[in-house]
């Protein structure tokens, strides 16, 4: 996952402000914009990596938008980016990230990249427990001459090994991470 060909749906009722956004985001990203909660429905599909989701919409609220693309089992990011000041309720909404309007580029720009830099982790952990388990029933289940010289294996090892070291950066990383997440305004004003 590439942040240059990531997709990111920015969805909100007022025509205006869902442009603004798109406007800010078209230069760094696929974007594609809805105004309404049927029309973010509409507009879901498998390449959508990102969604910015207004919570108050007339016809279909945020909240319902947000449980129909968790329960249609969309794997994308969720960003409620609202002027709904949040409540205890969100404690049991599935969203990745929850800003308040208005939100300045910079900030919405890495609220996004974040996101996209834990869908390229969880790529990563799922390819290497992929890769770990063939590892493990082949080195199992070949006699040591067999897996002797065997460029296949070696290969797979070879690739294990990197995944690994990239996951151990990633964890290494994890306090910048941390820091970077903080630094965003998710309540501007305060």
């Amino acid at each position: 996952m590439s942040v240059e060909n990531a997709t990111v749906l920015v969805v909100d009722d007022e025509q205006e402000v869902a442009d603004v956004y798109a406007l800010r985001l078209r230069d760094a990203f696929d974007t594609r914009v809805a105004y309404s909660g049927n029309g973010a429905l509409e507009s879901m599909d498998v390449d959508v990596d990102v969604v910015l989701l207004d919570r108050r919409m007339p016809d279909i609220s945020g909240d319902e938008v947000l449980e129909q693309i968790r329960e249609k089992g969309y794997d994308c990011r969720v960003i409620m980016l609202t002027a709904v000041d949040p409540g205890i309720d969100i404690v049991d909404m599935p969203f990745d990230d929850y800003l308040c309007k208005p939100v300045e580029k910079d900030d919405l720009v890495e609220a996004i990249e974040q996101q996209l830099e834990v869908i390229r982790h969880d790529d990563t952990l799922s390819e290497y427990f992929e890769l770990t388990s063939k590892l493990a029933l082949l080195e199992s289940e070949l006699s040591d001459e067999e897996a002797e010289d065997n460029e296949e294996l070696e290969a797979l090892q070879q690739q294990v090994e990197t995944l690994r070291e990239e996951l151990e950066e990633a964890l290494d990383g994890l306090d910048d991470i941390e820091s970077a997440f903080a630094d965003i305004s998710r309540h501007p004003g305060r």
